[in-house]
């Protein structure tokens, strides 16, 4: 049996997708993997591998202190300062030092587990990591939480949260944000008038979320035709997911999101913009779009054309096979088995 310590203050501020990744992480390593791997979130004891899920500075301490023990360091990397850079609002000597030490964290660290493989080679290329320092696993969300519902229940669904009964309706969840592209969403929905858009999320950094009183401005005077819900509760993300007729992801900069994934498992079509970053984790399994005005015209095709809309609602349910519960446990199984008693640990480094 090996004992795996997870390290994360995620929940210091709700509505993110590393709180919800570590959430779903913990929990297929528990339900998955409990006959090798035995998960310590509390105490003292000592444990065979640190897994970081945030670089939070009181935990540089404890990856010391395993590696003084013998103890694996293992790092999960969930922004890189590309990311942050258009997410927050920082005086440049602060950003500076706080890109600094998100790479001297990751420093720290015996490996790194990204989840979208694009950011191993940015690991490499960008930040000089040695790749064989790297490993890819994607996020996973569990099967129990998102499903799809009756149309019954969806009704009840729209109803709960005040939403058009009879409109086509475009769901986006994330933090508000520039980099999220909600800009574009309003833009969209300008030029539609007859869809309803919702937005769920909130901002999570505060006042300090790049172009706040603009974004602000916007979701305090929205469009008859936009609904900002503000922060929602992950547990009732399900029933908002089936009670719209798609979701959205006009996004600029993501690594794997979390909300593509629970629409996946609620076989929700997903329209998300053409980035690189997605080639070689959402395949098929989403449409595309490279401006505002294709994002239109997919939503407006899937308003309208039946058969199309069927085949978007498929791809999101091959999308949700392929991300299971079952295959991304075997995946870390075999990441965290490199560790374990047939592993470094059998050969005497612990």
């Amino acid at each position: 049996m090996v004992s795996i310590r997870m390290y994360s203050k995620a929940d210091m501020a709700q509505g993110h997708g590393v709180l919800s990744a570590h959430d779903e992480q913990v929990a297929l390593v528990k339900n998955y993997l409990s006959d090798d791997f035995e998960v310590l979130e509390y105490g003292y004891q000592q444990c065979q591998l640190n897994h970081f899920h945030t670089i939070n500075p009181e935990f540089l301490f404890n990856a010391f202190l395993g590696k003084c023990r013998g103890t694996q360091n293992i790092g999960y990397v969930h922004f890189l300062p590309e990311t942050l850079k258009n997410s927050i609002s920082l005086p440049k000597p602060i950003e500076w030092l706080y890109y600094k030490y998100v790479l001297f964290f990751y420093r720290r660290m015996d490996t790194l587990v990204t989840v979208n493989p694009y950011f191993v080679d940015v690991l490499e290329k960008n930040y000089g990591f040695p790749r064989n320092k790297v490993s890819y696993i994607p996020n996973v969300v569990s099967s129990a939480n998102f499903y799809p519902l009756s149309e019954i229940e969806r009704k009840e669904a729209r109803a709960e949260f005040a939403l058009p009964k009879d409109s086509f309706i475009v769901l986006c969840a994330g933090q508000l944000q520039k980099r999220k592209g909600v800009f574009d969403f309003i833009e969209m929905a300008g030029q539609m008038p007859d869809v309803h858009f919702v937005w769920a999320g909130d901002f999570s950094f505060g006042k300090i979320t790049q172009d706040y009183a603009k974004i602000k401005q916007v979701v305090e005077n929205p469009p008859a035709n936009v609904t900002f819900l503000g922060l929602v509760d992950r547990e009732k993300m399900n029933a908002l997911y089936n009670a719209c007729d798609m979701m959205i992801l006009p996004s600029y900069e993501e690594l794997f999101p979390m909300t593509v994934l629970e629409a996946m498992q609620c076989e929700v079509p997903i329209l998300v913009r053409q980035l690189e970053l997605y080639d070689d984790i959402l395949f098929d399994y989403v449409q595309y779009a490279n401006s505002t005005e294709e994002f239109v015209a997919c939503i407006r095709k899937l308003q309208q054309d039946k058969a199309f809309y069927r085949h978007c609602s498929k791809c999101s349910q091959t999308g949700s096979i392929e991300y299971s519960e079952r295959n991304v446990a075997e995946k870390w199984r075999k990441f965290y088995s490199q560790f374990g008693d047939r592993g470094m640990f059998k050969k005497g480094h612990h």
